[in-house]
């Protein structure tokens, strides 16, 4: 089935995004206007595209995946092109996260280019907390001056991740864009619903305490 777009209103795609860019570009300006200097974006989309199984739905539909990348890359583009210079937009790359499941698997490779070359955000929250989310090369392409979070932290369970194996992940993400590039964080939040993810409040704070633990050993406090 395809996008339920107004065919009257906009006779194409790429109609219908120019419009939905400038209404979001409106919201951000009113939460710049409100003194807002930090945005977070929530991008589902994008890291749905590198799943091979949603790519081949989208084919099913009648889209082409590799024309949705840079169409999504405009609209977040346009959206935050009204912003004042000392406003940080950064976006959190995510794969689903409703009590503890997923919806994507597959590695970044394959939207490397629309995220790295084509998005103006100034940074990336990717989740990379089991191997769905594929290896760190893409990190390769990262343009100096920008920033990613890496989310090795998972929030789907309570099983702690030990330092050493943080700091080895960490280490293999150095490979690619230097050290100072890098950050660390949970893969997503601990709750995108009321319902919660599977684990306890005291594990919360452990994991919590574990990435601040880790990017002092690492990093160093600034």
């Amino acid at each position: 089935m395809k996008t339920p777009i107004d065919k009257a209103a906009y006779p194409t795609l790429d109609a219908f995004f120019t419009d939905l860019g400038q209404a979001y570009r409106k919201a951000v300006r009113a939460f710049a206007d409100a003194g807002c200097r930090y945005l977070q974006l929530d991008e589902v989309f994008i890291a749905m595209l590198c799943d091979p199984k949603y790519r081949q739905q989208m084919k099913d539909r009648g889209d082409d995946p590799e024309k949705l990348g840079p169409l999504y890359a405009d609209l977040i583009n346009t959206a935050i092109s009204g912003i004042p210079a000392d406003m940080t937009v950064t976006m959190h790359l995510c794969r689903g996260n409703y009590k503890s499941t997923f919806m994507g698997s597959g590695g970044y490779e394959a939207e490397r280019e629309v995220l790295f070359d084509k998005i103006n955000v100034h940074g990336y929250f990717m989740e990379y907390d089991t191997e769905r989310a594929g290896g760190f090369e893409p990190l390769r392409l990262l343009p100096k001056g920008k920033l990613v979070v890496l989310g090795l932290v998972t929030t789907k369970s309570g099983k702690l991740e030990s330092k050493d194996e943080l700091k080895r992940r960490i280490d293999e993400a150095a490979k690619y864009t230097p050290l100072e590039q890098l950050c660390l964080s949970g893969q997503c939040g601990f709750a995108s619903t009321e319902e919660g993810n599977l684990l306890s409040e005291d594990e919360q704070w452990a994991k919590l305490a574990r990435i601040v633990g880790v990017a002092d050993e690492v990093w160093g406090r600034t």
